[in-house]
């Protein structure tokens, strides 16, 4: 099993052009640590083709009246 490259962020801010390169290169992600503890992780792009406009299309279905009044009372811009 491939591992993710582990380093600081000291190393990282030093190579991090490089860093990027092969990440894209390689498709494996880089995690950054700070005092011992992940912060970050540099992963791969992947472009999924899709924009994010119709991409629930067909996903939701309208169930009874959306317009009509519920019939319950209520004051949208009052203080009661």
């Amino acid at each position: 099993m491939d591992e993710n490259k582990i380093m600081g962020a000291g190393e990282f801010k030093a190579k991090c052009l490089k860093l990027l390169d092969e990440v894209s290169e390689t498709r494996k992600p880089i995690t950054i640590t700070k005092h011992g503890k992940p912060v970050a992780t540099v992963i791969p792009y992947a472009a999924t083709g899709q924009l994010p406009v119709g991409c629930m299309k067909d996903g939701m279905k309208i169930v009874g009246d959306i317009v009509d009044s519920t019939g319950e009372e209520w004051h949208a811009e009052s203080d009661e």
